[in-house]
């Protein structure tokens, strides 16, 4: 069973910066996409960026240019380095992975089962 916990969350002013990470408990997989979402509330969860499992990344329009996913595939750790934070960025951060890899004519297809508990990062 895969766990994951997400830390490094906390509060900081418009403009600073905060390094989220999430460790992997209990991978048993070569592939998965694995990802970084946010929840604020009263709005739906939104992809922030993520791996695929072919090993390309994604980010969602408001994390261009300003946010950074990473991983050590040695440790099992994802890592999120936000930098000139805003607001709008205020949300619970979650990190979720997929069961294995699902690719569809080569392309993968990642619907992630395991989520952390998250980690709330506010801004202002």
């Amino acid at each position: 069973q895969v766990q994951l916990v997400e830390s490094g969350g906390g509060s900081v002013q418009t403009g600073g910066s905060l390094r989220l990470s999430c460790a992997a408990s209990g991978v048993q997989y070569v592939a998965y996409c694995i990802g970084w979402f946010r929840q604020a509330p009263g709005k739906e969860r939104e992809e922030v960026a993520s791996i695929d499992s072919l090993g390309s990344t994604t980010y969602g329009d408001s994390a261009k240019g300003r946010l950074t996913i990473s991983k050590d595939n040695a440790k099992n750790i994802l890592y999120l380095q936000m930098n000139n934070l805003r607001p709008e960025d205020s949300a619970m951060y979650y990190c979720a992975q997929t069961r294995g890899q699902t690719l569809i004519r080569g392309k993968p297809l990642c619907e992630y089962q395991y989520w952390g508990q998250g980690t709330q990062v506010t801004v202002s």
